[in-house]
């Protein structure tokens, strides 16, 4: 069985594990006060184009999210998010369970406009009981986002505008960042981000590293007294030169960024093995993650040889699934399963 449902089912890039291992015997301060973490720090920096930025290794996606977001709001706040962000449907309600509500807005393909978001504030604005409701502080979006869908740099500049406009924090999760960038479609970079965003990060554990993220903070208000949050929220490591030694490797001769691309380009290839069947797609996707729309015979057929998620039965009895590659993602895997797609 050859594994397509997600890009986090294989450990981690070679040179990873080499740079652990040959650094596994060293003492360092632990906590992410190591050489290693101030190294990949620096690293992250440069890519940025951001030198006032403060650089914090977490452990894990959703305790990177909760972390950030427990950061911004105030009690009585809320934040904003596309109805399928993953802070909404994918993290058992862990913003909520930390106290703040998401508000979700509705999306066709994982995306919000500025115009919605403008709207919301001034509905909020316009209550004459508004401090009865939730008051929006924060944006959520993700970059790609669940759908495998971009924001162009000309939408984030209106959001980030919008957001700012509106006394708004924009938070970009960037859990699979790389494969964005790496988008042959994208226009947005890692100093686009930082110029336009209050806070995001740097996935590891879905691009090449066994775990971890990156989150940047450009925002002076957010940096004061984080490392508490991120202690007292369970994402902070002991041993945090594990993170700093992972993240220094895939700042090292811009790997973050190589790896990404080879796994977009095979995700692309499955794409037009696909569509030369004339099989739809339900997102109009350029990343890593592909939606084709099958048959129940044709997911049989597939289904055999291949694991892929299910993830969305549509009402004219097709289903959506997802093929998901990865930077660990073979080149005879991709051959063999394009051979199959053409037999369907």
């Amino acid at each position: 069985m050859t594994r397509f449902e997600c890009d986090y089912t294989e450990g981690a890039h070679p040179l990873i594990l080499e740079a652990l291992a040959c650094t596994n015997a060293e003492q360092t301060p632990g906590y992410g006060t190591d050489e290693y973490c101030e190294a990949a720090r620096s690293k992250i920096k440069a890519a940025c184009a951001a030198p006032a930025a403060d650089v914090h290794f977490l452990v894990g996606g959703t305790q990177t999210n909760l972390t950030v977001i427990s950061a911004a709001l105030r009690p009585y706040q809320g934040v904003v998010s596309a109805v399928s962000g993953h802070i909404n449907g994918h993290e058992t309600g862990a913003v909520e369970a930390c106290g703040y509500k998401v508000l979700p807005l509705p999306s066709a393909d994982g995306t919000i406009t500025a115009e919605q978001v403008a709207a919301l504030c001034e509905a909020h604005r316009n209550d004459a009981s508004r401090e009865h409701s939730v008051q929006p502080a924060m944006v959520y979006v993700s970059f790609p986002t669940e759908n495998g869908t971009l924001y162009s740099k000309a939408a984030l500049e209106r959001l980030s505008a919008v957001c700012r406009e509106n006394d708004l924090l924009l938070f970009a999760d960037g859990a699979r960042l790389g494969y964005g960038l790496a988008s042959p479609v994208n226009d947005v970079t890692l100093a686009d981000l930082a110029r336009l965003c209050d806070v995001f990060y740097v996935g590891g554990t879905k691009v090449g590293a066994l775990f971890g993220e990156a989150v940047v903070i450009t925002n002076s208000a957010l940096k004061k007294d984080f490392r508490y949050l991120i202690k007292q929220k369970g994402g902070m490591l002991a041993k945090g030169r594990l993170l700093g030694i992972q993240f220094d490797v895939l700042f090292t001769e811009k790997l973050y960024f190589s790896i990404a691309e080879r796994a977009v380009s095979l995700a692309l290839r499955v794409r037009r093995a696909f569509a030369e069947k004339g099989v739809p797609f339900l997102y109009d996707s350029y990343t890593n993650q592909q939606f084709p729309i099958l048959t129940a015979a044709q997911i049989e057929a597939l289904g055999k040889d291949y694991a892929f998620s299910i993830w969305k039965p549509l009402e004219n009895g097709g289903t959506a699934v997802r093929f998901c590659t990865s930077w660990a993602t073979t080149e005879d895997a991709v051959n063999r399963l394009i051979a199959d797609i053409a037999k369907l």
